[in-house]
């Protein structure tokens, strides 16, 4: 089967706890989706503090926030091959890779009304 035909995706998750991400692999074939296997990875000690640091101003944050973003997706690309491999699929038969990133700074309504969020991720490493 090829990816373009499967029916299985991989969801990721890292929430605010900065504990680390959460992988899941899923089966869409039919109309109740079936769980295959899902896995954790911790973020390693260096990373869960710099995103802690990163949720306020700092000196040189669009720097760090972007190699944040390159270490993010490194855990990511561990939590994607644990789940596979967790559940005996292949990277090829996947479809597609849902992830969110990981929020950093989150002001809605703020400073001019409308406010923003900033979620860091880097797709096409990952």
């Amino acid at each position: 089967m090829s990816a373009a035909t499967s029916s299985l995706y991989i969801g990721l998750m890292s929430g605010t706890s900065l504990d680390g991400v959460d992988a899941v692999l899923a089966n869409f074939s039919s109309e109740r989706p079936q769980v295959l296997a899902h896995s954790t990875v911790a973020f390693d000690t260096a990373l869960h503090d710099e995103l802690l640091a990163l949720n306020s101003p700092g000196e040189n944050e669009l720097h760090r926030a972007w190699l944040a973003g390159n270490a993010l997706a490194r855990t990511y690309a561990s939590a994607v091959h644990a789940v596979l491999q967790a559940g005996g699929v292949a990277a090829s038969a996947v479809r597609a890779i849902g992830a969110h990133g990981q929020t950093v700074r989150h002001r809605p309504q703020e400073f001019d009304g409308t406010g923003y969020t900033i979620q860091l991720n880097q797709p096409a490493l990952l």
